[in-house]
């Protein structure tokens, strides 16, 4: 039978760690679910199974660490998780966002943009 820690005071540091940790996922959480841009692109983007993934990882984390966090921990994950599930289910609600004009190519618009020759014409 697998050894339970009691330990619920640890260390400033260690507490830090684990908020720090707490913080990255709910960021990639909330990344994925197009609520805040993504660094490389600039863009908002939704992936609600990058969300998914993010939000039943802290699930596992909740449930691996029960009984083992102090007060603020424990708020924090529950204050997160109770977040991103919100989110999630009107993330999940909301339809895809639809294309803009902008973004569809034009009825008389050629496909190709850019052709490269290497003869004679």
């Amino acid at each position: 039978m697998a050894e339970v820690q009691r330990d619920t005071v640890g260390s400033r540091e260690d507490t830090l760690r684990f908020m720090e940790l707490v913080s990255l996922f709910q960021m990639q959480a909330m990344m994925a679910l197009g609520k805040i841009a993504n660094p490389m692109t600039g863009k908002a983007e939704r992936n609600l199974d990058a969300a998914r993934l993010m939000i039943d990882t802290l699930e596992m984390l909740e449930k691996k660490t029960t009984g083992n966090l102090n007060a603020d921990e424990t708020r924090m994950l529950k204050a997160a998780l109770t977040d991103l599930r919100i989110m999630f289910v009107d993330e999940s609600k909301a339809p895809d966002a639809p294309k803009t004009e902008a973004s569809k190519p034009a009825e008389d618009e050629p496909k190709v943009k850019f052709h490269k020759s290497y003869g004679e014409q």
